[in-house]
């Protein structure tokens, strides 16, 4: 009981605060996305690449469709080789996606191979995937809205802890 207790108040700490780390997503386009119980490659894209502030998508009065950044993705090798734009992204596909999109390095064989299986136990080891996952479940916008919040709640503690040891010397 008092582990659905703490998940619960987590869950609503996240959303609730969770959201201000996303950087210059719309209103409307959070709310699709908590609604989708199973995103797109199409949308996945989208949204990683403009919360990892590609240079490509840093202008909101340009930023392209579901398929642009999917094309875009594609052709910098950020997703598997079999993903469709229209089709159910897998966790392990997002796992890549984000990690490429973000640069968080990786352990040995993810930096051999950059493969979707390797980015998923990467994140997993890095415990930005938390808990009993499957790497080919549907990712929900929920979840990627989730995961995305982990990566830049940590990339934001990697500046401030360089910051503050640069100060130190």
């Amino acid at each position: 009981m008092k582990k659905n207790l703490h998940f619960y108040t987590f869950s609503l700490l996240f959303f609730v605060f969770g959201a201000a780390f996303l950087p210059a997503q719309t209103a409307a386009e959070m709310e699709d996305l908590l609604n989708t119980g199973a995103v797109n490659y199409g949308q996945a894209a989208r949204f990683v690449l403009k919360a990892a502030d590609t240079p490509a998508f840093s202008n909101l009065d340009q930023l392209p469709s579901s398929s642009g950044a999917f094309n875009y993705a594609m052709g910098q090798k950020w997703l598997p080789k079999t993903a469709e734009s229209n089709g159910k992204a897998s966790l392990e596909g997002v796992s890549l996606l984000i990690m490429r999109s973000f640069g968080i390095k990786g352990g040995l064989m993810y930096t051999l191979f950059k493969n979707p299986h390797y980015a998923f136990r990467e994140m997993v080891y890095q415990d930005i995937i938390q808990g009993r996952n499957d790497p080919q479940m549907d990712v929900s916008g929920e979840t990627l809205i989730f995961l995305i919040n982990r990566v830049i709640s940590r990339t934001q503690e990697d500046v401030d802890y360089d910051t503050v040891l640069e100060n130190q010397q």
